[in-house]
């Protein structure tokens, strides 16, 4: 693996460091911070897909974990999710994120829709993080809301769920949120009259 294979795995890592930190996992912040020098150190001088794997556990509730497997092979097949599978299960872990270098077979994202919602498996190509979107300057905050919150937010507003504007499940945000349909997200702007504008929509 060469200098330039070795900073992608770098760029990868941190955008899922920093993924699960806003997910209100529990990363280690010196994790984040580590130079490219600093994390090549840390992996003997070759890191590798395999070294990135590892389990996250909930800030607020140590029961909940998640997983972030690397597939080895470019084209993930079916048997390669149920050795996943059975990982999440051994663990009792409920979600986990695939980092992928090419594509996932049909059959296998067919064996995937089927494990929801007992197992969530979430698919993002390498390509997708090697930039963390949510840093981009025209990109906006995003703040999942907990159940409660959004049980206030309706009562107060005399709103059904349904008439909040919507965001796709699939929004490029909402998956690196990891949000679900049914959720609501708070939205903050800003706006040159009121400093904040903040709106709110339903994950569709």
């Amino acid at each position: 693996m060469n200098q330039d294979e070795h900073y992608r795995l770098f760029k990868i890592n941190k955008t899922i460091l920093q993924m699960l930190h806003d997910r209100k996992y529990i990363v280690e912040k010196g994790l984040v911070e580590k130079s490219f020098e600093e994390f090549k150190e840390s992996h003997q001088g070759n890191p590798t897909r395999e070294d990135l794997q590892r389990m996250a556990t909930k800030i607020e509730d140590p029961s909940i974990h998640i997983f972030i497997f690397f597939p080895p092979k470019e084209t993930v097949g079916i048997d390669q999710i149920k050795e996943f599978e059975k990982k999440m299960a051994d663990g009792a872990v409920h979600r986990a994120i695939l980092v992928i270098q090419n594509k996932v077979s049909p059959f296998a994202k067919k064996y995937i829709v089927s494990l929801a919602p007992e197992k969530i498996m979430e698919i993002f190509h390498e390509n997708e993080l090697l930039v963390n979107i949510t840093e981009h300057k025209l990109v906006p905050k995003h703040e999942p809301l907990t159940d409660e919150e959004k049980k206030a937010l309706l009562e107060r507003y005399k709103l059904k769920e349904t008439q909040l504007p919507r965001i796709s499940v699939d929004d490029p945000v909402a998956r690196y949120l990891g949000l679900s349909k049914g959720q609501v997200v708070k939205i903050k702007r800003p706006s040159e009259t009121a400093g904040r504008y903040v709106t709110y929509r339903f994950v569709c």
